[in-house]
């Protein structure tokens, strides 16, 4: 059965039969390219791959790839993604769905402002050239996109609803102005948020990031850290475990206590958090972040030395990363402040450092410092000679009894494992001691019971906090969605007024885009000067742009309807198509991109717009494409060009290349990318498709049996191994399948076999996720109208999965080398001793050593090498 809509390709089917020559139906050569323009021009003029409308009856799939940045053309990582991408899309419209797999541009940001001002030109200009680039690319290379939902995030039409999405989360206290230490890129000249510091460098321009004060814009994403948090266990199965722990571990919940301390000569207490309040009788110092409001006024009150000492400590801390500052194995540095805090449990005076290792944004920008028990306490203590008491018998967690104590004694010593003889902390499990009436307790019981203590003391209080930091968005530079908020001449901060959105940024001519720490925005006088809403007197614009993390976090929603003048989506459309079914994209995505959309779909949740708290039910993380072991750059000048390729051996070839070459989350060496055996595999299939004579009714259960078992086994198993992301294990079923076509050719009844008719149909229709232009080409050679990929997946007949042989696959580090034909009832030995026989496998191997078999008996042979 066709889907529904068929009917509209009518004309396309007669055009592209009508124009075909009898000579070009009978060649048998194998002409890629030609294939390529004959059908990409048939599926540009029948547009077979836009999603259904309203009244489709079909099931809908939202397929989506994560959207590229038009810097240029497309590379071998683009390549890979769309491929898996298509795939997908390509088989669930086999599988009779209404599949929507749109693409757009994420074209601000960054890159293309930087590139623009190295070549003196508009970045605008710049950015849709390279779309246009792109778009060709793809097209080129058979992508099923539906093009009629292409977007550009520079496009007004598109950054008119981010504005308007900021002015959600400003009317909701979602989006909100302080000061505060930001991270600054020295070379690109703007803020960062945290996530967008990689090893203490710009991930853009691989400066060393500093830190400076400014006043910048923020979404509060920290209101949303329990739900983001909690809400990951609904993807448990369906996103890579790696993903779903780098999101916890950077969400970083922890709960604990509030801990209020006097400080000597301050009238305000000050709060520390610590997940450890049961230590407290440990503590025997406090630290302050030297980058905190309060080192800076502590530090006012000491000596001149002191503040002398301080001020040069915080210039050195100012060049240091907070990723470097957390290092466990820094050497520990600080200056003592003169000042001390009063322990709320025993009224010990704990004397105050600055020192690095503490950061100002987590908890209050202080700690109380037990370094008995805390590894980073204990190795500053030693650097400072500072005092070390155990409060937890670690050696008592394994039995529960801790050891007698001497009931006159005010400290228990524990030589043995004294952590300021040994240098190392005891984190253990145990039971406490020198801390009064808890001694004897569990670290469970003893936690509850000083929360309790605290509370009623009026010192302290149980809290949750969090790694997690509110969201910085604006940026100070032109190529973005500028910010739309007006700031009077009496100090307020008011939006734009709905119905005068969008901002459109002005023209870059006559503009300095090179970076110099304040937006260029802020010297385009016409468009920054406005009036107040309010009063009607003279106002500026915040010259400020937004990340552009906000224009890719919740693009997938614009999809929907991506010409609308009056909403930034449909929720009637949101019900129908999203979340989205399949998200397929890099892992370098795992925490910036997905933990924003994640917030901002929660967000659009709580308005009522979607009914939806998860944006991408399905992840698919595929690895990157490398050349030697190596990542691929301009500037290591190891980089494989996409359109080389493509008129290398076609995009079919490249495509397959690419599937075969291994998992698709695993690393492949652009080494082991055949593209000329994929070419020669083309061939051989189409080769196929021309012998075969006969008719297209034939029926096919009259067919040589052997064959049509390895045909419906296909059937049966293909299902199965795209929904598993296994591509490279269907290509080898394809090659299994081609091979065993040629077979039955070569002998007995030949291409009239009905079963041959019946295999090339099949390796056509599988074929088409993978190498589109080929599989078009073969069902229209066998007789069939196009386009193939629409017609519907054919099932297996059970009768025929019944066999007393089977295809096992050898694999060789992750990637299929042979496959043998065996007893269904093979052993495993058996099994492992052929295929370490097999001529290909012994050719792949080379001089490797085998380090690890699996076995799986009759089906799979899989060898580790070193």
């Amino acid at each position: 059965m066709r889907p529904c809509g068929a009917h509209r390709f009518h004309l396309v089917r007669l055009s592209v039969t009508e124009n075909t020559s009898p000579e070009a139906v009978v060649d048998t050569a194998f002409d890629p390219h030609a294939i390529q323009q004959k059908w990409q021009a048939a599926w540009a003029e029948a547009d077979p791959f836009r999603a259904g409308g309203d009244d489709d009856p079909r099931p809908r799939k939202y397929i989506l790839a994560m959207f590229p940045y038009p810097s240029g053309d497309l590379h071998m990582g683009h390549a890979e993604n769309y491929l898996y991408s298509d795939i997908v899309a390509r088989f669930w419209r086999h599988r009779g769905h209404n599949v929507l797999n749109p693409i757009g541009w994420d074209s601000f940001g960054l890159p293309a402002e930087n590139a623009a001002i190295l070549r003196g030109a508009d970045p605008k200009v710049w950015t849709y050239d390279n779309i246009a680039q792109q778009k060709a690319a793809f097209q080129a290379y058979g992508v099923s996109f539906d093009w009629s939902r292409e977007l550009h995030t520079s496009d007004p039409e598109y950054y008119h609803w981010n504005q308007w999405l900021f002015q959600k989360l400003h009317e909701r206290g979602l989006a909100y102005r302080k000061e505060s230490a930001v991270n600054w890129c020295p070379v690109d000249q703007t803020v960062l948020a945290n996530e967008q510091v990689v090893d203490g460098h710009c991930e853009r321009c691989g400066a060393a990031v500093v830190k400076k004060k400014l006043t910048q814009w923020y979404f509060k994403i920290t209101d949303y850290a329990d739900r983001l948090l909690d809400d990951l266990n609904q993807l448990e199965g369906s996103w890579p475990s790696k993903v779903l722990q780098m999101q916890r571990n950077w969400i970083g919940r922890s709960t604990g206590a509030d801990i209020d301390f006097v400080i000597e000569g301050r009238e305000e207490k000050i709060s520390v958090f610590s997940t450890r309040p049961d230590t407290l009788h440990g503590a025997t110092f406090m630290v302050v972040a030297p980058d905190s409001d309060l080192a800076a006024e502590l530090a006012a009150g000491a000596s001149n030395e002191v503040r002398m000492r301080f001020q040069a400590y915080l210039e050195e801390v100012g060049r240091t990363s907070e990723i470097d500052r957390q290092s466990t194995d820094r050497p520990k540095t600080g200056v003592f402040l003169e000042r001390y805090a009063v322990n709320p449990v025993n009224g010990e005076r704990l004397p105050i450092w600055a020192a690095d290792y503490v950061l100002a944004d987590y908890g209050h920008g202080a700690v109380m410092a037990v370094p008995a028990h805390d590894q980073r306490d204990l190795d500053f203590a030693r650097a400072f000679d500072l005092p070390v008491r155990v409060v937890v018998d670690t050696t008592a967690s394994a039995t529960g009894v801790i050891r007698v104590i001497d009931p006159d004694a005010e400290i228990v010593e524990l030589d043995s494992i004294d952590p300021a003889k040994t240098g190392v902390a005891l984190t253990g499990e145990g039971r406490l001691i020198n801390s009064g009436k808890l001694d004897g307790l569990s670290k469970r019981n003893a936690i509850a019971r000083v929360i309790a203590q605290l509370e009623d003391a009026g010192t302290g209080r149980a809290t949750t906090t969090f790694r997690l930091r509110d969201w910085l968005i604006s940026r100070q530079r032109f190529w973005g969605t500028p910010i739309p908020m007006i700031h009077t001449d009496d100090g307020r901060i008011v939006p734009v007024p709905e119905d005068q959105l969008p901002v459109t940024l002005p023209s870059a001519e006559g503009l300095d885009l090179k970076p110099k720490g304040t937006s260029p925005l802020g010297a385009a006088t016409e468009w920054v000067t406005t009036v107040d809403p309010e009063t009607g007197e003279p106002a500026r614009r915040d010259p400020d742009t937004m990340d552009t993390f906000v224009d890719s976090s919740w693009y997938f929603l614009r999809f929907l309807n991506p010409n609308s003048d009056v909403e930034a989506f449909s929720p009637e459309q949101a019900r129908r198509w999203a979340p989205v079914d399949s998200y397929v994209g890099g892992v370098e995505h795992a925490i910036l991109h997905l933990l924003y959309a994640r917030f901002i779909t929660k967000v659009l949740y709580d308005m009522g717009l979607v009914e939806f708290t998860e944006p991408f039910s399905r992840l698919i993380n595929q690895g990157m494409v490398i050349l030697d072991g190596a990542k691929m750059s301009k500037s290591k000048g190891n980089l494989v060009l996409f359109n080389e390729e493509l008129q290398a051996e076609g995009a079919d070839a490249l495509r397959v290349g690419l599937a075969f070459a291994g998992p698709v989350e695993d690393d492949k060496d652009w080494k082991d990318v055949s593209t000329t055996g994929a070419h020669k595999f083309l061939a051989r299939a189409l080769r196929i498709a021309h012998d075969v004579t006969s008719a297209p009714d034939v029926v096919w259960a009259d067919g040589d049996t052997a064959l049509r078992r390895v045909t419906h086994k296909l059937w049966a198993d293909a299902p199965g191994l795209v929904e598993q992301t296994k591509f490279n294990v269907v290509v080898a079923r394809l090659m299994e399948l081609v091979n065993a076509t040629r077979k039955t050719i070569d002998s007995g009844a030949g291409a009239a076999d009905p079963a041959v008719r019946e295999a090339a149909e099949a390796v056509a229709l599988v074929l088409d996720l993978i190498a589109p232009h080929t599989a078009e080409e073969m069902w229209q050679v066998l007789g069939r109208e196009p386009f193939v990929g629409l017609e519907q997946w054919r099932t297996a007949d059970p009768s025929l999965l019944v066999e007393d042989d089977v295809t096992a696959v050898v694999q060789i580090d992750g990637k299929v080398r042979s496959s043998l034909s065996v007893s269904a009832k093979i052993s495993p030995e058996e099994l492992e001793a052929l295929a370490r026989a097999d001529e290909k496998v012994q050719r792949s191997l080379g001089d490797r050593e085998i380090v690890r078999v699996i076995v799986r008996a009759p089906k799979i042979v899989s060898f580790a090498t070193k």
